[in-house]
């Protein structure tokens, strides 16, 4: 059966294979931790390519942790809106103010340290201590895990704690065998930065879910599951939950030139964001206007279509109606409701399915 090679062995075709494929990313231009912990926090279940020109507006906003520690959270959440998972960039705010606070802005240099700050987990510290500091720290994303239990043949779910556990092993011991390796030329951090980064780029690249590329895998020839046709079976992630379809209704209801929205409370998902009046609905649904007239305190003398958007959240299938309303009287507003322009509906942080009603909204109101 073929074994892995000795991880210095490894190492050295990690590192030779990065040196000449990887990527010219923005945050790899530089050593500023703030700089690649933001980084990092974005391209946590987003894609590179979504991620950099919010990371470039990002920096040019906010370019430090005091800068990000006393903007206004309207302004972080618009710098962020799109990217989804909004806890994410509450959290970095969260941190910062703790950096400015307790550390007086400097940003930590130890991987303890940084595993302490607010919404950073072991991967994250990894990244950051490694890549900005060069420390031998492992890491262990999506990418990671496919490169590893591919190349060790490993068939066990890495979910389980066990196995989890053999995979961070794993990741130590390749990051540790980097760690005395001379570079030629060197890169901006070091060797153990560039080892951790050539797993994350070759997971992104060449060893994908789907076809990937062993033909051009630097670690082909180790490569248990490519030595035994199991490249397509691992990693071993068990059954996908089953897809459940869910229907919402939203409604834009009008004021002269002013349109009706409400700001998502707090502890809810995509807390503090921005949207048009709605309500989730069952499949069959037809009564519309009762929904209306509960969310806007007056019932539709009509409703007209205005477009429908339809989205996936990790396993369910969204589809969002949404129609223009018109009242015989005036809709209610509330505490968290507002009464907006266009104009001034473009500067709230939406989130995307109701960014996209804004969008078609627009488009209406200038034909």
């Amino acid at each position: 059966m073929v074994r892995p090679q000795r991880p210095d062995r490894l190492v050295k075709a990690l590192l030779d294979w990065f040196a000449q494929d990887a990527r010219d990313l923005p945050w790899r231009r530089t050593l500023d931790p703030y700089a690649i912990w933001v980084s990092e926090i974005m391209l946590q279940q987003t894609q590179v390519k979504t991620v950099i020109p919010y990371w470039e507006r990002w920096m040019r906003e906010l370019p430090d942790i005091a800068s990000l520690a006393k903007a206004p959270p309207e302004r972080i959440h618009k710098l962020w809106e799109g990217l989804g998972y909004y806890t994410r960039v509450r959290n970095l705010q969260k941190a910062a103010q703790q950096l400015v606070r307790e550390n007086e802005g400097r940003f930590p240099t130890t991987f303890d340290t940084v595993l302490a700050l607010s919404g950073i987990g072991r991967y994250t510290a990894g990244a950051i201590t490694s890549i900005a500091f060069n420390q031998p720290s492992p890491i262990l994303d999506g990418n990671v895990i496919r490169v590893l239990t591919r190349l060790y043949g490993i068939e066990e779910n890495p979910k389980d704690k066990a196995t989890n556990a053999q995979l961070w092993n794993l990741a130590q011991d390749l990051v540790l065998a980097a760690k005395s390796v001379l570079l030629s030329p060197l890169p901006l951090s070091g060797p153990c930065s560039a080892l951790n980064q050539s797993l994350m780029e070759l997971g992104a690249l060449i060893c994908t879910p789907k076809q990937p590329r062993c033909e051009v895998c630097p670690l082909r020839k180790p490569c248990v599951a490519r030595a035994t046709n199991r490249v397509d079976a691992l990693p071993n992630l068990g059954k996908r939950a089953a897809v459940t379809y869910r229907r919402f209704i939203a409604f834009l209801a009008r004021r002269g030139d002013q349109w009706l929205v409400q700001q998502r409370p707090a502890g809810v998902v995509n807390a503090h964001l921005w949207e048009f009046p709605n309500a989730e609905v069952e499949a069959n649904t037809s009564d519309l206007a009762a929904h209306a007239a509960k969310l806007l305190g007056a019932r539709p003398a009509q409703l007209n279509p205005l477009v429908m958007i339809k989205h996936s959240i990790t396993r369910y299938r969204i589809s969002l109606e949404a129609y223009l309303v018109t009242t015989a009287k005036s809709a209610s507003a509330t505490a968290a409701s507002r009464w907006l322009t266009v104009e001034e509906l473009d500067a709230l942080a939406f989130t995307s399915a109701h960014r996209k009603i804004l969008t078609a909204l627009r488009r209406k109101t200038s034909d």
